[in-house]
């Protein structure tokens, strides 16, 4: 299962604070700008739920997302684009000067690492990043999977809880392990402190689930953004000695049901290649949705 925001681990870098074009200009957004700024995520609310959890977690200006939200007006004021420009790239916008606009600022931030969103947005913005700015160093292709209501209920894990300070070191190992098997980066190698510090936070906000037996890990999953029009889950993981038992099935059936009770829809990505990945989703109630597309850029 792809891991692709449980990698971000390269603070923002200052780049260019506005652009303008002909017809557009964008500028950094502000916290006064939240409200409007939600309220345009919102008409895409699968496809931008991670930037969306990040403005409700964060704010629009805070370390913490990692980059730097952009916004792109009209001559009117109206907002027709938004992008967070960091170390992970999302665009949501269905206007081309939009997505010049956000390519020129992506090209001069020294830490952009990744491009992550739906295929059709991915290829028009590359169209304008592509012929002066970095090279790709591996391109993913991913099928983006929805589950909602009603929820086939399977046999119950009592023991499925929300992480506590205490399986930290845990997680940790299992994470880093996944990000290392994603993109060849281990992030224990790159920032250690910082990583464990960014999971504890996951941890203390409630975004992580496992389920523990013996003081063993047996499953977990990382809810990367929650919003109440969907929550999009990553690092879901049940141990190797463990597989095959029917465990996975039975914690994501349960989980679906206890996310489901607060948003519209549970999601996630997975490789277009991975036909296992797939079945197993599909037994649990997924279907496919979207394609994706994630770009990783030579560093």
């Amino acid at each position: 299962m792809a891991v692709t925001f449980m990698q971000q681990e390269v603070a923002p870098q200052a780049i260019a604070p506005h652009a303008a074009t002909d017809l557009l200009t964008v500028a950094p957004l502000t916290d006064a700008d939240e409200t409007a700024t939600l309220a345009f995520l919102a008409a895409q609310p699968v496809h931008t739920v991670v930037m969306s959890s990040f403005i409700r977690d964060n704010g629009l200006e805070s370390p913490l997302n990692r980059g730097t939200f952009y916004g792109c007006r009209n001559a009117r004021g109206r907002l027709v684009g938004v992008a967070l420009i960091g170390h992970a790239m999302l665009i949501e916008t269905d206007d081309e000067q939009a997505f010049a606009s956000f390519a020129r600022l992506a090209r001069e931030c020294p830490a952009a690492y990744l491009i992550h969103g739906e295929r059709g947005r991915v290829e028009r913005f590359w169209r304008h990043y592509e012929p002066w700015g970095r090279r790709p160093r591996r391109i993913t292709h991913e099928l983006m999977l929805e589950q909602r209501p009603p929820v086939a209920v399977h046999e119950p894990v009592r023991g499925l809880r929300l992480a506590e300070s205490a399986d930290l070191e845990q997680i940790v190992a299992v994470n880093a392990a996944m990000i290392e098997a994603e993109c060849g980066i281990n992030p224990l190698t790159r920032d250690a402190i910082g990583f464990r510090v960014r999971l504890l936070r996951r941890i203390e906000q409630g975004r992580v689930w496992v389920w523990m037996r013996h003081g063993k890990l047996i499953f977990k999953a990382d809810v990367v953004g929650d919003t109440p029009a969907a929550v999009y889950l990553e690092g879901v993981w049940v141990h190797p000695q463990e597989r095959g038992r029917g465990y996975g099935l039975r914690c994501m059936s349960q989980l679906g049901r206890v996310l489901l009770a607060h948003t519209e829809t549970v999601c996630l990505v997975v490789g277009a290649d991975s036909a296992t990945t797939q079945a197993f989703y599909r037994k649990a109630g997924y279907k496919v949705s979207a394609h994706y597309d994630t770009i990783y850029l030579q560093t």
